[in-house]
């Protein structure tokens, strides 16, 4: 995800966003039909570079790591480089504290080094806090802070509600640092299970009224700053089949349908679809406060999943939002003043969104790539109104005990494009990450 930015708008408000065909819309529903993968929980799709490693065990009551990077960015305008440094502790607790009681901790804290000041910059994260009570086999009560992370998508997840602001730190553009290292947010969450099938209700309080930039800050006011719920219910419609729907909704908001499916088209080949619709204002008038603009909106990502015997798997995704703005009034933003484009692209960054209708997604995982445990990941994303391109790519080799890295990222695009305009063009990284 890129940093702000400055640069041109001012597009017309009529037609920014159109619901899909009919047909686009019939065909996603037609997809329960197909035969399918059962629905995977919060996982990542290609599990990229915060996973956890293979040589940690999961049942750790306590599993912490300390992770030192040192890169350098070379500035978009002058070419001028930037040597930055972090240093940062994750911490997980997972423990039964009685029968039926277990209690769940996740913590992050990054300091951050940067010329040419060189001062140091805290930031900590307290991705989850909570306690689950086990009433009975089928039956389970949450309370407390928790990272819910909803779609079968990679790279933009649809159904993935929770995420609008829960980035405080933001240490990697990998689809999987982003969904892990976030902010959860407080809720109380039931779930009921039976033969084949589950429900998952929650419902998440206002606690504050706007986000926090204080360094160890919970920052309930970006997680929690309106009344939210939502319901996710999965049935298993034959042994392969295994759709998730979902609602949800909140505070001075409509409700918004959503729903997950993977299909599996061969050994080696998966394809997927992840929607989401409801009646709302388009991002532009989300972002900029302008006159009511309230319609149907569709948002949905889609693709195709191969994986080799050699273990490379590839995925391509195409990515639909009907609520940001068309090539033509995206084009116009860029022109139009500078104050009106840096709004809508801050709001879209806070949101986790796309800044327009259509993109396309690449990404590729090789693990034990030419030599036992190292794993290559790559990832290329596609603005298709600006043609502005995103590459990342990391080399990481797992030893007993330690990870080491090395990413590169490039951004390119023409002025006041989605990866023209950030300042950092282009950045490389070394990172070491100890396991205690």
């Amino acid at each position: 995800m890129p940093q702000a930015l400055g640069a041109p708008p001012a597009p017309c408000q009529a037609g920014l966003a159109r619901p899909l065909h009919r047909a686009a819309v019939t065909a996603l529903l037609l997809g329960a039909a197909w035969p399918a993968l059962a629905q995977p929980d919060d996982t990542d799709a290609l599990r990229l570079a915060d996973a956890a490693p293979r040589h940690v065990e999961t049942t750790k009551e306590w599993q912490w790591y300390a992770e030192g990077a040192l890169g350098q960015t070379t500035q978009r305008h002058g070419g001028g480089t930037t040597v930055n440094q972090r240093l940062s502790f994750d911490v997980q607790f997972d423990k039964s504290l009685a029968p039926h009681w277990r209690a769940v901790l996740a913590n992050r804290l990054d300091v951050n080094w940067s010329a040419p000041s060189g001062q140091p910059r805290s930031i900590n994260t307290l991705k989850e806090a909570y306690l689950s009570w086990q009433a009975r086999d089928d039956r389970l009560v949450d309370i407390g802070r928790i990272n819910a992370r909803y779609g079968v998508a990679t790279g933009y997840n649809p159904t993935d509600f929770l995420r609008a602001g829960a980035i405080r730190s933001l240490v990697s553009v990998d689809p999987g640092s982003l969904k892990k290292n976030r902010l959860g947010s407080v809720m109380l969450r039931g779930q009921a299970l039976w033969r084949g099938g589950s429900l998952t209700a929650l419902v998440s309080p206002k606690l504050a009224d706007q986000a926090s930039a204080e360094p160890f800050s919970p920052d309930f006011g970006a997680t929690n700053a309106q009344h939210r719920w939502l319901l996710a219910a999965s049935q298993q419609v034959t042994e392969n089949l295994n759709p998730q729907w979902l609602a949800y909704g909140g505070q001075g908001q409509a409700t918004q349908l959503g729903f997950n499916l993977t299909t599996l088209m061969g050994d080696a080949s998966v394809a997927f679809v992840e929607w989401s619709g409801g009646r709302s204002r388009s991002q532009y008038a989300q972002a900029l406060a302008t006159p009511d603009d309230t319609a149907w909106r569709n948002r949905l990502a889609t693709g195709l999943s191969y994986t080799t015997a050699s273990k490379l798997s590839l995925t391509l995704e195409y990515h639909h939002n009907s609520a940001a703005l068309s090539k033509a009034n995206w084009s116009a933003l860029m022109r139009g003043p500078p104050a009106a484009y840096l709004r809508y692209r801050q709001w879209t960054q806070r949101a986790q969104e796309l800044p327009t209708q259509q993109g396309l997604g690449m990404y590729a995982l090789w693990q034990d790539a030419l030599l036992q445990r190292l794993d290559l990941n790559a990832m290329l994303r596609h603005n298709l109104a600006d043609r502005s391109r995103l590459a990342w790519l990391e080399a990481r080799y797992h030893l007993d005990h330690a990870d080491l890295a090395l990413q590169w990222q490039v951004q390119s695009g023409k002025a006041g494009s989605e990866y023209g305009a950030p300042a950092q063009r282009r950045a490389w990284r070394g990172v070491v990450r100890y396991y205690f």
